[in-house]
């Protein structure tokens, strides 16, 4: 955690207060984002996102499985999130344990909905080969490398970017079985299905430093929240899921504001980001 002195608390705060943030952004402005694609070759699809000084990796690995008993209809997807203690001293032991149990619940909410599966950007049921006997299991790992500040916006915009770069292989399923029988299964080597990201979410924080909330926050400016909200939404500008952070209450119509800033932001974040991705799927080819 960075430790700011009383001068650099109004410094920063005042800059903020003005719309001119300490290295030049404006409130609602990101940092420089990179993108690229295909970074682990043994997984289904990966992807490494810098945003600023944040560096984060995520891959997807797909598995044969079977679906649960409560869902037979459906395929499954986890989420496990690693803070390197070489990102940030303070992830190491259970400090680094708990973000990212914390990341990873809130990326799973994002990418899942809730439990009745509402505001889903995933679609479990693509995920299905046979009802009731095979279906994919996606993991999805995410790995923080370095932090400086907005950590679940930049593990969000990789594991999207990851997921565009995944490919399941066709899979061929034998003629019925009785019940207790494993069916035989096929998988190509040769054709493969590009998953499907078109409801996948991003998700945008605002952070409320004095009077003000900013977008994609440094480590820094991080230091002097009083609280932050966020926001995963789709490209059709539905509200996914809603994360707060931080002791300080807001009032309903505050977070409403909040809600409608993060619809606007998300627009230009969508497009940058696709953007972005299309070009490094462009220069894996």
């Amino acid at each position: 955690m960075v430790a700011c002195s009383v001068g650099e608390q109004h410094f920063l705060k005042g800059g903020i207060a003005q719309e001119l943030r300490t290295d030049g952004r404006k409130r609602l402005t990101y940092r420089h984002t990179y993108v690229e694609t295909g970074v682990i070759s043994q997984a289904n699809g990966s992807a490494r996102v810098k945003i600023g000084g944040t560096d984060v990796i995520a891959s997807v690995k797909a598995e044969i499985g079977r679906p649960s008993s409560l869902q037979p209809d459906k395929g499954k997807v986890a989420v496990f999130i690693d803070c390197s203690p070489t990102a940030e001293p303070i992830f190491g032991g259970r400090g680094g344990e708990e973000l990212s149990s914390e990341l990873a619940l809130a990326l799973q909410t994002c990418l899942l909905g809730g439990k009745s599966g509402a505001g889903a950007g995933i679609n479990l049921s693509s995920l299905l080969i046979k009802e009731g006997r095979v279906c994919w299991d996606l993991y999805i790992d995410g790995l923080v490398i370095s932090s400086d500040g907005n950590l679940l916006d930049a593990l969000s915009a990789a594991i999207k970017a990851a997921l565009t770069n995944t490919a399941l292989p066709k899979v061929q399923v034998s003629a019925e079985l009785a019940d207790d029988e494993q069916p035989e299964i096929d998988i190509s080597d040769e054709e493969y299905q590009q998953f499907d990201t078109s409801n996948v979410p991003v998700i945008v924080t605002l952070t409320k430093v004095g009077k003000h909330y900013i977008v994609d926050a440094t480590e820094e400016e991080e230091s002097q929240m009083s609280s932050a909200v966020s926001i995963s939404v789709n490209r059709a500008g539905h509200i996914c899921g809603l994360t707060k952070r931080g002791g300080s209450a807001l009032d309903p119509s505050v977070i409403l504001d909040m809600i409608s800033v993060a619809k606007y932001v998300s627009e230009t974040l969508m497009n940058k980001l696709d953007s972005k991705i299309s070009a490094a799927e462009a220069c894996e080819d």
